[in-house]
């Protein structure tokens, strides 16, 4: 995901914006993996292979998710990990 795009990205579900960034694995300008966040509904939409993933609750694929928080549990958020929506771990 280029990093220009967060200037025009909002949340799917309550059209939140500014979204909240948290990189993982960047390499310039591009964002290879990290996650997107609505402060407002506490909503994260990870980004994989430089795409974010903004679909709403369901049509997400909660075992995706569950691999991206697995993944990356060490640099991201507690409270996202284990309350964060539409999935976490428990």
């Amino acid at each position: 995901m280029q990093r220009r795009l967060l200037d025009i990205l909002a949340c799917p579900i309550d059209k939140h914006y500014p979204l909240q960034l948290i990189e993982l694995n960047a390499s310039g300008e591009k964002i290879v993996d990290g996650v997107l966040s609505c402060d407002q509904c506490k909503r994260y939409y990870p980004i994989i292979d430089e795409i974010p993933v903004m679909l709403p609750d369901e049509l997400r694929n909660k075992k995706e998710d569950i691999e991206f928080l697995t993944r990356w549990k060490g640099k991201l958020p507690a409270e996202m990990v284990s309350s964060g929506l539409p999935h976490h771990l428990s």
